[in-house]
């Protein structure tokens, strides 16, 4: 074989190699789709899930849309399939209107995992929630009374009319309300701000204007949460209306130093953007299977148990207050 014959069947082999590799590579592409871009929650969830799949050995794309819709959502997965990824993990913006999009990608082979907020059974293998839904309502009435006492006007700023997971945190809020000790609380109104800054702002501002004798705004989302504590304080509330929820301790110190919240709480979105990477890793290499009492490792956050509708509940909120904000703030 003459040296220019052997150069090109060396070189022929390498580009081989090299296709190979990519194709490997992209077969092991999985993917994170959050309700939006921006939104600190989901950027934190990125963190724990790089972390995992650098354990992993995989890729990990984050592809969210601009704004909290199921439209967009849609968008996005249809050309996460386009991309052949091998599991998409998603917070659903509705959990019925994203069924037909993630069944397409199930009749293709790709593993569909939620979590935060969940899609309908049958859009997906595996939910995983980060807390039960009632512990949550009863921390979110707890917290509330922890900030203004056990009587008093109160609303709720959620994120859209169709979050699973708002939906289900506010029913359970309002069976929280209804027990003993909780029944001086009153709840005067339910907005939406859509996830987005601006108009969770400017509900906050209408809650502030429509509710004259308002002492508490709960939000169970990072968005609105946030957004209600700078409302408070531009109106100059501080004092009078305390807020609370759901919220990224790197996004809330400020508003527990200036007084606009006293306490609120969240669980660890770095370890449950981690535990749904391993979860949706273990779907696609069958070490992980489905069913009720499946147990399913999820690396050092240890193992989460499916129950009869093959979802997980990882823990109970976690509660910030003046005492730790400010040494959390610096990881999330």
């Amino acid at each position: 074989m003459n040296l220019r014959r052997r150069t090109l069947m060396i070189a022929l082999a390498a580009g081989v190699a090299c296709l190979a590799a990519q194709a490997a590579r992209a077969a092991d592409k999985i993917a994170m789709v959050g309700k939006s871009s921006g939104n600190g929650f989901f950027i934190a969830a990125h963190q724990g899930a790089l972390e995992a799949a650098k354990a992993l050995g995989v890729d990990i794309v984050l592809s969210s849309p601009a704004k909290a819709t199921a439209e967009g959502q849609i968008e996005v997965i249809n050309t996460l399939i386009a991309q052949n990824v091998k599991a998409i993990m998603v917070s659903a913006n509705d959990p019925d209107a994203l069924v037909p999009v993630l069944k397409k990608a199930m009749a293709r082979g790709i593993k569909v995992v939620s979590f935060d907020s969940a899609v309908r059974k049958d859009g997906r293998l595996v939910h995983l929630a980060p807390s039960s839904n009632a512990l949550i309502g009863q921390k979110l009435v707890a917290l509330t009374a922890d900030a203004i006492g056990n009587s008093g006007e109160i609303a709720v700023l959620s994120a859209t009319a169709q979050a699973t997971n708002q939906n289900l945190w506010i029913a359970e809020m309002k069976k929280a309300l209804a027990q003993p000790g909780a029944q001086g609380l009153k709840l005067v109104g339910v907005v939406y701000g859509d996830d987005q800054t601006d108009k969770s702002y400017r509900e906050a501002q209408g809650l502030l204007k429509s509710h004259p004798k308002l002492k508490a705004i709960v939000a169970p989302t990072t968005v609105g949460v946030a957004a209600a504590a700078k409302a408070v304080q531009d109106e100059k509330k501080v004092g009078q209306v305390f807020v609370t929820g759901l919220g990224l301790p790197s996004e809330m110190a400020g508003h527990v130093r200036n007084g606009a919240v006293k306490s609120f709480a969240i669980w660890n979105p770095i370890d449950l953007g981690y535990a749904a990477v391993y979860i949706a890793h273990g779907l696609v290499t069958g070490k992980a299977t489905v069913g009720e009492g499946a147990r399913i490792g999820v690396g050092r956050v240890g193992t989460v148990t499916l129950d009869a509708n093959n979802e997980a509940v990882m823990a109970e909120p976690f509660t910030y207050d003046a005492g730790n904000v400010d040494k959390f703030a610096k990881f999330f």
